[in-house]
C-alpha cells in the first residue's frame, strides 16, 4: 500500500503541496488554473447572446444550458476541494475561482446585451455569478481541508504545561 504523504504515486497526488519541491507545486497550480479555465470554456459557450430559434420567431435561445452550468459547478467543486485538500487556505480561491470569474467577465464585457434597458446590467451578473462561485469554492474547499490529516504538534501542549 502506499502512503498517503510518501514519495509513491498517491503520495504526489494527495501529498501537501507545501511539502513538493518548488517546480511541481506551481506546476499543480497552474494545471489547477487550467482546468478550472477549460471547464468554463467547455461547459458555458462563450457566445451569450440570446437568439431568435428560427426567421421570426419570438422565442430566443441561449447556448447556456442547465446541464452545463451544473457540469461547471461540479467540476470547481471538485477541483477547490481537491486544492483545499492539498494547499493553504486562500490558493483554492485564487486557482479555481478566479479564472472563470475572469473569463464570465471577458465574455459579458464583449458581448452586451440588447438595448432593452438590461444593457447595462451584466455588471451585477457578474458580481453575482462571481460570490456564488467564490462562495461555492470556498465551502468546498473548507470541507477538502476537513479530511486533511494535519500532523499534531506538540507546541499547543508545551505551552499549556508551563502555565
Amino acid at each position: 500500500m502506499t502512503e498517503i504523504t510518501g514519495n509513491g504515486t498517491t503520495g504526489k497526488l494527495l501529498g501537501p503541496l507545501g511539502t513538493r519541491p518548488w517546480a511541481e507545486r506551481w506546476l499543480t497550480r497552474a494545471l489547477g488554473v487550467a482546468v478550472a479555465s477549460a471547464s468554463y470554456v467547455v461547459c458555458v459557450p462563450w457566445d451569450l447572446r440570446n437568439r431568435a430559434e428560427s426567421a421570426g420567431s419570438t422565442q430566443e435561445t441561449t447556448p447556456v444550458t442547465g446541464v452545463g452550468v451544473a457540469a461547471l459547478g461540479v467540476l470547481l467543486l471538485l477541483l477547490a476541494a481537491y486544492f483545499g485538500y492539498r494547499d493553504s487556505r486562500g490558493w483554492p480561491l485564487l486557482l479555481i475561482a478566479v479564472p472563470p470569474a475572469a473569463l464570465m467577465y471577458a465574455s459579458l464585457r464583449a458581448h452586451p446585451g440588447p438595448p432593452d434597458g438590461f444593457a447595462n446590467a451584466w455588471p451585477l451578473t457578474w458580481a453575482f455569478f462571481t460570490l456564488v462561485i467564490a462562495a461555492g469554492v470556498l465551502i468546498a474547499a473548507g470541507v477538502g481541508r476537513a479530511f486533511r490529516v494535519e500532523e499534531e504538534s506538540m507546541e499547543g501542549l508545551v505551552s499549556a504545561g508551563h502555565r
